[in-house]
């Protein structure tokens, strides 16, 4: 006899395996509906969808498999709330140059002017188109190797390194853009 949602193995497994990404989960949900009440919702009904077809994982991370449950949640319930067109263009030449987040962290200074300026990044990745947005924050932010993420979003390795590089080309350019204008 198959086991039921009611099953309370099930459920302790369950909860063993998915809940240690639950904060993980809900910042992608975040970044992909900008909306903290649509971000709980989706993240409520990606855990059910998980717990509904548990007895069918059978991956070697639960990180991927959830996130490409929210990102399926997302695409089919929510898109229309999250659909934003990007209000940066693509930069010739950026590509090649070193990403701004990966500067030495060299002194307290450059620590509080981080701290500072975190809204300011989160606002820029906010503002990428999707599949950017979604890539970056992947990667980026929960650390995910390119094999993981080309599973969660089912597209090919080389499709995530190519949305990553312009994602990081797109940031940087507006990044710069807002220095530009802060002077």
């Amino acid at each position: 006899m198959p086991p039921t949602s009611d099953d309370p193995d099930k459920a302790r497994r369950f909860r063993e395996a998915a809940l240690p990404h639950l904060d993980d989960v809900y910042t992608l949900a975040r970044y992909l509906l900008r909306d903290a009440s649509d971000a709980e919702d989706a993240v409520q009904e990606c855990y059910l969808r998980a717990l509904k077809h548990f007895d069918s994982y059978r991956g070697p991370a639960m990180k991927p498999w959830l996130f490409a449950i929210l990102r399926n949640v997302c695409n089919a319930e929510y898109a229309r709330r999250a659909h934003r067109p990007s209000a940066f263009e693509d930069t010739p030449g950026a590509a090649e140059q070193t990403p701004i987040w990966q500067e030495s962290e060299a002194s307290p200074e450059t620590e509080v002017l981080r701290s500072r300026d975190a809204g300011a990044i989160r606002k820029l990745i906010e503002a990428l188109a999707e599949p950017f947005k979604e890539t970056f924050v992947l990667r980026e932010i929960n650390n995910l190797s390119y094999r993981e993420i080309a599973e969660a979003v089912g597209a090919p390795i080389g499709t995530v390194m190519s949305r990553l590089a312009r994602a990081r080309a797109l940031l940087r350019a507006a990044w710069t853009a807002e220095e530009e204008q802060a002077k």
